[in-house]
């Protein structure tokens, strides 16, 4: 099922919180407006407004309040995608250049600053504070995920555990605001704004891994970014974690001498591409990410039978299912 299909029922919605979120973007510096633009152009499948949306939906009547979180959503998530290409060094972005790769580091930042800062001023004019809790305890969340994916890689010591915490904080924590807020900006029921936020959680989760499998067998204009473009930056994922159990500590030692390398070459990825097929590392990801994807519809039984209801449990297949 294609993502305009499953945003459907918010279809109208989407396209009023769009024309919010050009209004909110306005700046009088005209350096501003035009990398505003740029990034506007190509927004990807607006997953995360769209969940904020579904979630509100679900849970009562989209508003104004609804369209507020929805951009507080959208700016976190932007900012973050910026201050990554800058920390990863990446050039490309959902088939771009990146911000930083145009008007290099030092303006992608503080684009990223500009963009976290409005976000937080959108909670603030509106009064919205338990939106402002919410995305204050992603952005927590992400930058511990960060650091600690940082942490182990300089070892090469990421086991499964580990890779689960990082994408819960990294990926999984944003989604589940998203859910949070939307469910909070139509329903005063602390059960629903329960509910949601471990659905948008277990929904990140599944999306992470699939994420991840895509870096090892999709296309750049999937994920957003080249493939192999994780192996290049040295980031040991779930499908190669598990690769790495199947084998011997020789293999293992021969597959991560060439993420040692100071600089990974096309045939290094090739073949550590080839050792995880070989070894089912996909297979296994892709279990995996089912698994999440089950308990995130199981989070939705609270709530009556809706067009909201069917999108968000169908949402949950689109993310594991995406271009495999």
């Amino acid at each position: 099922m294609l993502i305009k299909e499953i945003t459907k029922p918010i279809e109208p919605h989407l396209k009023e919180f769009n024309s919010f979120f050009k209004n909110l973007m306005k700046s009088d510096v005209s350096l501003l407006n035009l990398i505003i633009s740029y990034l506007t152009r190509k927004r990807g499948k607006q997953i995360r407004p769209a969940l904020v949306l579904l979630s509100a939906q679900l849970c009562g009547e989209i508003s104004h309040r609804t369209y507020a979180g929805a951009s507080m959503a959208e700016l976190l998530h932007t900012a973050t995608l910026i201050h990554d290409d800058v920390v990863d060094e990446s050039k490309e972005r959902r088939g771009m250049a990146s911000v930083n790769a145009i008007w290099k580091n030092k303006i992608a930042v503080l684009i990223g600053d500009y963009l976290l800062a409005k976000g937080l001023l959108t909670a603030i004019d509106n009064g919205e504070f338990d939106f402002l809790r919410a995305t204050s305890h992603a952005v927590r969340r992400m930058s511990e995920g960060e650091l600690l994916q940082i942490q182990k890689s300089k070892d090469y010591n990421i086991d499964e555990s580990t890779y689960f915490r990082i994408i819960s904080d990294k990926t999984a924590s944003l989604m589940a605001a998203c859910c949070e807020i939307g469910s909070i900006s139509s329903s005063d029921n602390p059960a629903y704004h329960k509910k949601m936020r471990e659905y948008g959680e277990f929904l990140g989760m599944s999306f992470q891994i699939q994420d991840d499998i895509l870096d090892y067998e999709g296309k750049s204009g999937t994920i957003g970014k080249p493939v192999g473009n994780d192996l290049k930056e040295k980031k040991i994922t779930l499908p190669l974690i598990y690769s790495f159990s199947k084998v011997s500590k020789k293999q293992s030692k021969e597959i991560l001498s060439l993420m040692k390398k100071k600089k990974i070459k096309k045939d290094d990825i090739k073949k550590i591409i080839s050792f995880v097929r070989e070894n089912g590392g996909i297979e296994y990801a892709f279990e995996k990410a089912q698994e999440f994807s089950s308990k995130a519809v199981e989070k939705l039984n609270i709530f009556p039978d809706s067009p909201a209801k069917t999108s968000l449990s169908v949402l949950t297949d689109f993310v594991i299912n995406r271009n495999l």
